[in-house]
């Protein structure tokens, strides 16, 4: 019996998880590094992490045309910010100017998952696992990438809906964590297990979020990612970390079918707002209403055609995941040095990384205003000068932010640039970029508005004092400074007048300090020739009535 092709074979599946999170180095870390990933080399060997020396870092020769065509998809000042400055003329290399450091451990060779409980168990490959961070912003990114060969859409669909969670969002009334995969095996190599998921351990994640007031990330995931620990955790560690975003993972997808044509319009809303496998495939997963405008909303179809090097390939982007499915058959969609599954890889991943990095870090800076103020006491001037600080240096990290690492467009490649366009419009990017802006400029104008109105108290105190301290000076100065005749006096008798009149100097101008305020609002009343002598006498008497401020 010859084969027969079914829309819900996917031939090859690819899944990428993005998790940005939140950097909290302790005050250890930064006394004695420059950067967070500073941390990770001085550990050398004794870290699972170990810096990437790239294609466009390392040996020429490793350097191919997939590499050569992602880096000539983005415009100049993007291909800086991912690739650095390269080498100059004279130079060894480029290890210190690039703005993104890769760390990659190789211990994990695969995943072996259970969606539900009672499902036969699925074994992904983790291709890398890796993490970037950036310089200047206390952000760091979890990158996973897993693939695995004929699986069902059904089971591709569970994938994308289950993986990719750092936590349960809750449990069924027999104890089932939902949502998430019932079961995550880490797998090394040989095929022992690393680490596992403890989503069913419901009373872990109660008692976390009773004690912490922040959630409890999953045992697998913690895994992952040390020797960075959660800020909340009891583990000591010298990099911390606070999730920035919703618990579930930003994800991209590639999916090769045996025939694309025959997915449903149910299949693609599906896989593009990432629901997971339906009950029914006749069964919407939202309201009709809701998803009509689906394919103009979410759909890049400039490809969706029966012509071109790959025919029938959709691309389908909400901004929390970016979904490209196609022709299992069709060379071009297939091939990992030209064709879409490299564009997937590198373009694609890069730019969908792009989106949710300038996302975290406006998050970010959000987070860090609201932190200062909760810290500041307008009663002490220590807290009220840490306040100063830290908002002057949250406006200049972004201003930096803003020039290094801000981008409307990222390449003139129309399909790169649409794709871009889509994430940036889901995430919402430009009205948080608007919002971060407006608050930090606000409170940085409140800073300014409040350093003016301190120095026009200091000047108008320090012109009370001279004001009523002319008063002596021209009166001396009459007399000729010769109220007491001392002149032939012993060296004693001089240091001891002279000791009297300091003294009494002193406190004279110290007290017209203190009272500067009520004498400034004398000499107001003073020069009101509305006010009859009556009140100006008034107001010279409240110079010195208890409680009159």
């Amino acid at each position: 019996m010859s084969h027969v092709a079914t829309p819900s074979s996917v031939q090859h599946f690819r899944q990428a998880l993005l998790w940005p999170l939140r950097l909290m180095p302790t005050e250890a870390a930064h006394a004695r590094h420059h950067g967070p990933w500073q941390v990770l080399r001085d550990m050398g060997d004794k870290s699972p992490w170990q810096e990437v020396v790239d294609e466009y870092t390392g040996d020429a020769s490793r350097f191919h045309e997939r590499h050569y065509n992602e880096f000539v998809s983005f415009l100049p000042y993007v291909q800086r910010f991912l690739y650095g400055e390269g080498r100059a003329r004279g130079t060894a290399g480029n290890d210190g100017d690039s703005p993104m450091r890769v760390f990659r451990r190789n211990d994990i060779a695969a995943v072996r998952l259970v969606a539900r409980p009672g499902d036969a168990p699925v074994t992904l490959q983790v291709v890398h696992t890796d993490l970037y961070f950036f310089f200047d912003i206390d952000v760091v990114m979890l990158n996973v990438e897993v693939g695995a060969d004929n699986l069902s859409l059904a089971q591709a669909e569970e994938l994308l809906y289950r993986f990719g969670r750092a936590y349960p969002a809750g449990w069924d009334a027999n104890g089932a964590a939902l949502h998430c995969m019932s079961s995550v095996e880490w797998l090394a190599a040989d095929g022992s297990v690393l680490s596992r998921s403890d989503a069913q351990q419901r009373e872990a994640f109660l008692s976390h979020v009773a004690e912490h007031r922040a959630p409890r990330i999953s045992a697998h995931w913690a895994y992952v990612m040390q020797p960075l620990v959660s800020d909340h955790s009891d583990e000591p560690g010298a990099l911390r970390y606070r999730q920035i975003e919703y618990y579930r993972m930003p994800t991209m997808a590639y999916l090769s079918l045996d025939d694309p044509k025959q997915l449903s319009r149910n299949d693609f809303i599906r896989l593009g707002l990432v629901t997971g496998a339906g009950e029914s495939d006749a069964t919407l997963p939202y309201a009709e209403r809701h998803l009509a405008d689906f394919e103009q909303k979410y759909c890049y179809d400039r490809f969706w055609v029966d012509a071109g090097a790959a025919p029938y390939t959709r691309y389908i982007c909400n901004g929390h995941a970016l979904v490209v499915v196609g022709d299992a058959h069709s060379e071009f969609f297939c091939c990992r040095d030209r064709g879409v599954l490299a564009q997937f890889r590198h373009q694609h991943f890069l730019l969908f990384l792009i989106a949710h990095f300038q996302k975290a870090s406006l998050l970010m800076f959000s987070d860090q205003l609201v932190e200062a103020l909760k810290q500041m006491n307008i009663h002490s001037t220590p807290s009220v000068k840490r306040f100063k600080r830290s908002i002057r240096g949250n406006f200049e990290r972004f201003l930096r932010f803003t020039h290094r690492y801000w981008f409307h467009e990222i390449s003139e490649q129309a399909q790169v640039r649409a794709l871009s366009r889509l994430c940036a419009t889901h995430l919402g990017l430009d009205p948080l970029y608007d919002e971060v802006r407006v608050r930090i400029a606000d409170m940085n104008t409140y800073l300014d508005a409040d350093s003016l109105r301190r120095q026009a108290n200091t000047v108008v105190r320090l012109t009370v004092v001279t004001l009523f301290g002319l008063i002596g000076t021209v009166t001396t100065g009459f007399l000729g400074m010769n109220l007491l005749a001392e002149a032939e006096s012993p060296l004693l008798t001089k240091l001891l007048w002279f000791g009297v009149v300091f003294i009494a100097t002193t406190w004279l101008t110290i007290y017209t300090m203190v009272k500067s305020q009520r004498l400034s609002d004398f000499i107001d009343a003073l020069s009101n020739d509305r006010l009859t002598l009556r009140g100006k006498l008034a107001a010279l008497v409240r110079v010195w009535k208890p409680g009159s401020d």
